[in-house]
């Protein structure tokens, strides 16, 4: 329980300085799911979750428990599951075993949400070096239900029994909690039995069972069996509601013969809960799980002490104050110290602008959705490969829009501007969907906090995370820090994920981020370049770069961005350009809206015309403005920028409310019939069949999964 990874014990006195209240949220961290209230009398939980360590030792399992393990999160505090997304992060794909661990983690994806009935709806995946050794799964589950059947992870009630429900308990798992707060080195195999094996199928039936239960009334404390099992669900509940809880090891139901009191505590086996009963009703709740037929068994009691009480056959093996465990366990202040600057790389010799439309990291990612189920249970408005995925809430006039965004090489620059720029990227997809942001999750995925440079990391992150969903008023409702992804002492980049939700109503005002219609107006809201910074600068250089690149093989683009520093970001700007979107929306005068974000406004241009869900394929015809670079134009990653369409007759009136928020508007050109084509003042810079481009888009990534390994 002291681990890092239950305790928090290095980032827990940082994590204070982010916000976490406004007037939507219903549930802040501290539970299983932070909740935010959508009106009309219903609520939704969300979370994210990191599962790095396992799913490096065991890719299919190690992510597939991760998924099983979010979604008990979310459904724990009554709601259900609605839709699930991910953030993976893989070291390049060219290399057979990076392919190897990728493959079974999406498979363990999919065989996981698919089977226990869940649509997977969106997400990223992003490939760097620094992931080969520490490939980063981190799972987001999203459950709705009626704001007043809200339950908490507490034992109250004294005298009232505490139930034991679900899969027997077995030797899997244990000090998966210790593993998952260490470095790997070369005993990482060894580490394998530490991961948990799912059943989506009896989880499938655990929440039926969960659910129907707490409809009864009976039901009056609840707590899903994670990291360090048994002990850590005993404990917070206790922890929580200030009490005790004793239990008796002799009636928990085993898998396995001769299993220890040790064993029994510490076992992560998967699809488990506690539930605490009101006394005397409990025999309402073992019916329902007889009915699932699912294990269910009173084993203990609600005590008034606060101690955590352990017997084995009536005999006592253990006994602690449950707040020794929990809310006193040890806090550190590590030592703190930014790292030397990098040094700053020579300007080579000028090139010819080319960027390689084939890179891994701006390809589509429909190899790994089209292995996930996102239709199942039929709410499903706006499948993977858009900015936001959108779910429809039945009944109703509203729709829940979700993002997943990180930039760990940015971060890796800058973590503070860094974490900013994930916090404004996540946002800024909502808006292009047409959504009002509510609130946000985080995962923190960096490396070993006993050195003072990633303590730092740490630090700017969450100050940079704060900053900027403060700024954006998207208060953080809980999350999950995993530290320690180092190997051989080669940690990864700092890659803080933000997960946000946002409300659609009416439903009417979904937007994709795809051209409908030739003729439509493109047009840039924000900056076609950005201020004259040292980024600038250094977007000039390595454009120069290009040319040298690509005659020596391999993913230009990635081995290009890579020397660039983090991008400025002004977040004031960045809130008026989100609302002139969002006012445009609401007007009904923007069609279309598409972030512009990896690979710069060219790259967002081709994605916009490439064929999605059956339509057609359009391009676009775009004339540049006079600029010294036009490379810098097309290609830097400068932030607060949307494309959107309109009709020619609504230009005017969207001008005008940019103009009210002060939002700089380009004119760039129209949709026309299947060619990119960029042209500046004095010549051609891109003429190309958009056909083509898709075609090398689409299939880059599952190219390299076309044979077996």
């Amino acid at each position: 329980m002291w681990s890092e990874h239950c305790s928090y014990k290095s980032s827990k006195l940082h994590l204070k300085r982010l916000p976490t209240q406004g007037p939507q949220v219903l549930q802040g961290p501290g539970e299983n799911a932070g909740i935010v209230d959508i009106g009309d009398g219903y609520a939704v939980a969300f979370k994210i979750e990191s599962h790095n360590h396992p799913s490096f030792v065991e890719p299919y399992q190690g992510a597939a428990t991760g998924v099983g393990g979010i979604l008990r999160d979310i459904f724990t505090m009554g709601a259900r599951p609605i839709a699930a997304m991910n953030s993976l992060r893989f070291g390049p794909p060219d290399q057979p075993r990076n392919r190897r661990i990728m493959e079974g983690v999406v498979a363990g994806i999919a065989g996981y949400g698919n089977c226990f009935g869940v649509p997977t709806v969106g997400g990223e995946v992003v490939f760097g070096e620094c992931y080969s050794q520490n490939p980063l799964v981190n799972a987001f589950a999203l459950g709705l239900f009626r704001k007043d059947r809200i339950f908490y992870g507490k034992a109250v009630g004294i005298g009232n029994p505490v139930l034991y429900v679900g899969s027997k308990t077995g030797r899997d798992g244990i000090h998966g909690a210790t593993m998952a707060s260490a470095e790997f080195d070369e005993a990482s195999e060894s580490k394998r039995p530490n991961v948990q094996v799912g059943d989506p199928f009896l989880e499938k039936l655990l929440l039926e069972a969960c659910l129907e239960s707490m409809k009864t009334g009976a039901v009056v404390g609840i707590q899903d069996m994670g990291a360090a099992g048994l002990t850590c669900s005993t404990c917070e509940m206790g922890g929580r509601a200030d009490t005790g809880i004793e239990i008796d090891l002799a009636k928990v139901p085993q898998r396995e013969q001769g299993m220890t009191p040790y064993e029994i505590m510490l076992s992560e086996s998967q699809e488990r809960m506690l539930l605490v009963a009101e006394r005397g009703r409990e025999e309402e709740i073992l019916r329902i799980f007889r009915k699932w037929e699912i294990d269910a068994v009173t084993i203990g009691k609600v005590t008034r002490d606060g101690m955590l009480r352990i017997l084995d056959r009536g005999k006592k093996v253990a006994e602690i104050p449950n707040r020794a465990l929990t809310d006193e366990a040890p806090v550190y202040r590590r030592p703190v110290a930014a790292p030397a600057p990098p040094s700053p790389e020579p300007a080579p010799p000028s090139g010819s602008l080319s960027l390689d439309w084939g890179s891994p990291n701006l390809s589509s990612r429909e190899w790994v959705y089209r292995q996930y189920d996102h239709m199942v249970r039929t709410n499903t408005v706006q499948a993977p490969g858009a900015d936001a995925a959108v779910v429809r809430v039945k009944n109703t006039r509203k729709a829940l829009a979700m993002s997943l965004d990180g930039n760990g090489r940015y971060c890796r620059q800058d973590p503070r501007v860094g974490a900013q720029l994930s916090v404004a990227e996540s946002c800024r997809n909502l808006v292009c969907a047409g959504a009002r942001p509510l609130a946000a999750t985080n995962c923190l995925n960096l490396g070993n906090p006993e050195k003072p440079e990633i303590m730092w990391q740490v630090t700017q992150v969450v100050e940079g995370i704060a900053e900027a969903c403060r700024a954006l008023e998207t208060p953080i409702t809980g999350g999950n820090v995993s530290l320690y992804n180092e190997t051989l002492g080669e940690g990864i980049d700092p890659t803080p994920v933000i997960g946000m939700v946002g409300l659609i109503e009416p439903l009417s005002r979904l937007r994709g981020s795809w051209f409908l219609q030739e003729g439509h107006r493109i047009v840039l809201l924000g900056p076609l370049v950005g201020q004259p910074t040292s980024y600038s600068s250094a977007v000039r250089r390595n454009l120069a770069k290009l040319r040298r690149l690509q005659e020596t093989g391999g993913d230009v683009y990635t081995r290009w961005v890579r020397a660039l520093p983090c991008p400025p970001l002004d977040l004031d700007l960045e809130v008026r350009v989100q609302r002139t979107c969002r006012e445009g929306i609401e007007n009904g005068l923007i069609l279309s809206a598409h972030d512009c974000s990896e690979g710069g406004l060219a790259v967002a241009l081709a994605e916009m015309g490439f064929s999605r869900f059956g339509g057609r394929t359009l391009g676009a015809e775009i004339r540049l403005p006079a600029a010294e670079e036009v490379g810098e134009v097309l290609f830097a990653e400068y932030p607060s920028r949307i494309l959107v369409t309109v009709e020619t007759e609504n230009l005017a009136a969207l001008e005008r409310i940019a103009a009210l928020q002060g939002v700089p508007v380009t004119f760039l050109g129209q949709v026309v019939p299947e060619v990119l084509s960029l042209r500046s003042t004095d010549s051609t810079v891109i003429e190309k069949s958009m056909v083509s481009l898709e075609e090398t888009w689409r299939n880059c990534l599952g190219g390299l999964f076309a044979d077996p390994l």
